[in-house]
């Protein structure tokens, strides 16, 4: 896939999570290859083109034409029995722990209730505020 990135970010091997549009690129010329991702997905750049464009959301840095990939969305779920390979129907963790390390992770950006996700790879158990038991932070496509 080819996005725009601002120039002092673009290089091999950033990984970055695409939050959406942004309002001021409403009138870009541009938009359609900055807007092209997913929201909330991760992507990895995996190579830098040399042809740059003006923008004014990088303040008047430019931005480069980049390739990217689609990497795996770190988040945790719940589940005792949770196994690699595996396809699931998406639960939100049901919390208001704001402050916690993980909140980010139990409310991913762009995953909604009943998405279907595939555990790429189980990471570690999650220790919870809130004592939920059997959580597990895990990454997954979508």
């Amino acid at each position: 896939m080819i996005t725009l990135i601002g120039k002092s970010l673009a290089q091999e091997g950033l990984e970055f999570q695409y939050r959406g549009p942004l309002l001021e690129c409403r009138s870009c010329k541009l938009k359609n290859v900055c807007f092209n991702l997913d929201e909330g997905k991760w992507y990895r750049v995996t190579k830098v083109r040399d042809k740059e464009h003006e923008c004014r959301v990088h303040n008047g840095d430019t931005v480069v034409t980049v390739e990217v990939e689609e990497i795996p969305v770190p988040i945790v779920i719940s589940g005792k029995n949770v196994i690699e390979g595996e396809t699931v129907t998406y639960k939100p963790i049901s919390c208001k722990e704001y402050e916690c390390q993980y909140y980010e992770l139990c409310h991913p950006l762009g995953l909604r209730e009943g998405f279907k996700v595939k555990i790429v790879k189980v990471l570690e158990d999650v220790k919870c505020k809130s004592n939920k038991k059997g959580l597990k932070k895990v990454l997954v496509t979508w």
